[in-house]
C-alpha cells in the first residue's frame, strides 16, 4: 500500500508540513480543532450525523463547540485520527469512498462479527487490526 500520511491529514483538513513527521502528533496532542471531525464524518458517514458521538459524546462536543479555540481532547482526536487513517487505508484498498464506507459498516468475520469502524473507533489495537484486514485485501492474500 502506498500510503502516505498526507492522506489522512488530508481528511481531517490539515495541511502536512513539508519535512515534519511530527505535525500530526503535535496536532494531536493540542486537541485537533472540532472542524476535524465534521470533515471526517463527511467523509466516512455523510448520511449518519450521530456516529459523531461515537468520538465524543454529545454534551461534551456541544462544550467544546462553545469554548474558543473550539478544540477537542488529546484522547478525542486521536480517535478521529487513527479512523482517518484506517478510512483512508480503506479507500486506498478499495478503489473510492463508498467501498470504503461499505467495507467499514459491514461486519466481518475476522473481527468477531463487529464492523472495522467500531473496532477502530474504540482502541488503537483494534485499528491495528482493521489495518492488516485492509494490508490483506490489498495484497490480494484472505482477509
Amino acid at each position: 500500500m502506498s500510503f502516505a500520511l498526507a492522506d489522512d491529514t488530508a481528511l481531517l483538513g490539515l495541511a502536512p508540513p513539508p519535512g515534519r513527521p511530527l505535525a500530526l502528533a503535535e496536532r494531536v496532542a493540542a486537541g485537533l480543532p472540532i472542524a476535524a471531525l465534521d470533515r471526517l464524518m463527511r467523509a466516512v458517514a455523510p448520511d449518519e450525523d450521530a456516529l459523531r458521538y461515537a468520538f465524543v459524546p454529545k454534551a461534551t462536543l456541544a462544550r467544546r463547540a462553545k469554548a474558543r479555540p473550539a478544540r477537542l481532547s488529546p484522547e478525542e482526536s486521536a480517535r478521529i485520527a487513527r479512523v482517518a487513517r484506517v478510512f483512508a487505508l480503506a479507500r486506498e484498498a478499495w478503489g473510492s469512498d463508498a467501498e470504503a464506507r461499505d467495507f467499514l459498516r459491514r461486519r466481518h468475520p475476522m473481527l468477531e462479527d463487529r464492523t472495522p469502524l467500531d473496532v477502530a473507533i474504540e482502541t488503537d489495537i483494534g485499528a491495528r487490526i482493521v489495518e492488516r484486514i485492509l494490508g490483506r485485501l490489498a495484497y490480494g492474500t484472505a482477509a
